[in-house]
């Protein structure tokens, strides 16, 4: 583990514990809230998540046993409070994909991030028509989704300067009695191209073959004797047996 007091780094060799620890979705969110928020005892965390106070309690104990929280002062001796040891956890995505473990972090810390927001979506808007939220945020405001064409290197350094843009910025207005607090998801994704797209990339010199190259290639059953005929047709129903289960598998992975 590496830390500078702002940051918590993970390591997926160093951290197995700590990372399979981080994985449970109420310690995800009790982490959040005492970032958020500020300390807090088990039981205003229970009532901020609707979960019982014995279970914060001893979700909030096995933070503290990793170190991604601390016991902070106490109003008086009756409960402890909790507080978070830093604002926020980082990791190496390179290092995270060498393990299972770090894998299996990662792809649930991206999801709870996707929940997350669509919450704070829901509470913004919520906010903004009973007027707890003034008129100057309904501007800047807003969720996009570009798509630009950028390399590795370009990816890293627009998170790079974002990253430091937002670090100014939350210096500049840490006084300031007109600042809220903002949820600001950002998210890089690259997509590889569609298999038939990368496939005529990779080789070019087939698009310019004869007509006759693809009739010999693709027979039309017509064209075929009855037994060839036959055999055409069950290879023609695999195939649309195994697109229909490729289909089937992509729009899985689309509702995680």
């Amino acid at each position: 583990m590496d830390s500078d007091g702002h940051k918590r780094v993970l390591d997926p060799e160093r951290d197995t514990a700590a990372l399979k620890a981080l994985t449970h979705p109420l310690r995800i969110q009790l982490l959040g809230l005492l970032r958020q928020h500020g300390p807090a005892t088990a039981s205003e965390l229970a009532a901020r998540t609707g979960e019982s106070s014995a279970s914060t309690s001893y979700h909030l104990r096995v933070l503290a046993k990793y170190a991604f929280i601390a016991e902070a002062e106490h109003r008086d001796g009756r409960e402890r409070r909790w507080r978070a040891l830093h604002t926020l956890t980082s990791w190496s995505n390179e290092s995270m994909e060498a393990t299972e473990a770090g894998r299996a972090f990662v792809g649930l810390a991206r999801r709870r991030q996707i929940e997350h927001l669509e919450r704070s979506l829901a509470r913004y808007e919520a906010d903004l028509a009973a007027g707890r939220l003034g008129q100057e945020w309904v501007e800047p405001s807003g969720i996009t989704d570009l798509m630009p064409r950028l390399t590795a290197a370009s990816l890293t350094e627009l998170f790079d300067t974002v990253a430091g843009k937002l670090e100014e910025l939350t210096a500049r207005d840490v006084d300031d009695p007109r600042a809220e607090h903002v949820v600001f998801v950002a998210a890089g994704l690259p997509l590889a191209a569609p298999e038939h797209a990368a496939h005529e990339h990779a080789a070019p010199e087939h698009a310019d073959r004869e007509p006759e190259d693809h009739e010999a290639e693709d027979p039309h059953p017509a064209d075929l004797a009855p037994a060839d005929r036959e055999a055409a047709d069950r290879e023609a129903a695999g195939r649309d047996a195994e697109d229909r289960a490729v289909a089937s598998h992509d729009a899985e992975d689309l509702n995680p």
